[in-house]
């Protein structure tokens, strides 16, 4: 719920952001790219042909998330995988906000050029106007948030922890082949300038980087062992110690989804009344 919650909210802030600067958008020629003289222009009718293949990297990547409670197979933890990848778009896009915010470009788009009507947005009546999102008319055609491409950012993060957590090295390899064409389409049909796909390319594996670095590694579910959520006290991490000591002596072997507490008796922990008797029998014998 709180994951939902905190996507919910980084989606909306976005999209106010992404409103606010469709009010400061000037029309004007499109600029000099080096991307608009390579591609040849798509037109307005295939402009559906990005959108796609950006929706089968999104359901593709949302699948394979949730696959584990289909197939059964405990590689990972979706809640974690979620996690790590809401960390990575939260930083991703507010400096994707404070970009478009410090400079505006005309935008490529059919509907941000001069003449169009959708190209400047009528001056707000109050504070509130501003705030509530026209959706999905202000989302799909809004200008100015150009610097650096909102659709690579996702395209790229899920490309990026498929890589870093997925098994199969043919979907890796065409994963990466998805994400050229994409950057491709998104030039060819105009959405953004060539620049806004290229900073996007480094910002978001710069920004994966640095999120890895400060987020602890997933638990891995293969080896029947889970992350340990809560802190643990040292009278606890004692306790287990002393029973993964127990164990070795007796020949067993110490498996780690049994490390949690047990019931206690007598306001003593179970370990701690198994572990002295231990110690005592172990002291009695010659």
């Amino acid at each position: 719920m709180t994951l939902y919650i905190g996507r919910e909210a980084s989606k909306y802030i976005h999209g106010v952001a992404a409103r606010g600067v469709h009010y400061l958008h000037w029309p004007g020629p499109t600029l000099q790219d080096l991307g608009f003289f390579l591609l040849p222009e798509l037109g307005q009718d295939k402009v559906y042909v990005s959108e796609t293949v950006f929706m089968f990297v999104f359901l593709s990547f949302f699948l394979w998330t949730f696959h584990p409670f289909v197939f059964k197979v405990k590689k990972f933890y979706t809640v974690q995988i979620w996690c790590r990848v809401l960390a990575y778009l939260v930083v991703s896009q507010t400096l994707r906000i404070f970009t478009f915010y410090s400079t505006q470009l005309p935008g490529p788009n059919y509907h941000c050029r001069p003449g169009s009507k959708l190209a400047r947005l009528p001056e707000p009546d109050g504070v509130l106007e501003v705030l509530v999102i026209n959706f999905p008319q202000g989302v799909i055609y809004g200008c100015g948030d150009l610097i650096f491409s909102s659709h690579m950012i996702f395209t790229l993060v899920f490309v990026l922890t498929y890589q870093k957590y997925g098994t199969r090295r043919c979907i890796k390899q065409f994963g990466w082949t998805i994400a050229i064409i994409q950057s491709l389409l998104i030039v060819a049909s105009r959405k953004h300038y060539t620049v806004d796909v290229v900073v996007a390319w480094y910002t978001v594996n710069l920004v994966v980087f640095f999120v890895d670095k400060k987020l602890p590694e997933l638990s891995d579910r293969t080896n029947g062992s889970s992350l340990l959520l809560l802190p643990l006290s040292t009278k606890d991490k004692d306790n287990w110690t002393k029973e993964e000591n127990h164990k070795l002596l007796n020949g067993n072997s110490v498996n780690p989804a049994d490390r949690r507490p047990r019931s206690q008796s007598n306001g003593k922990n179970l370990e701690d009344v198994n572990i002295n008797q231990v110690d005592t029998s172990m002291n009695s014998t010659p």
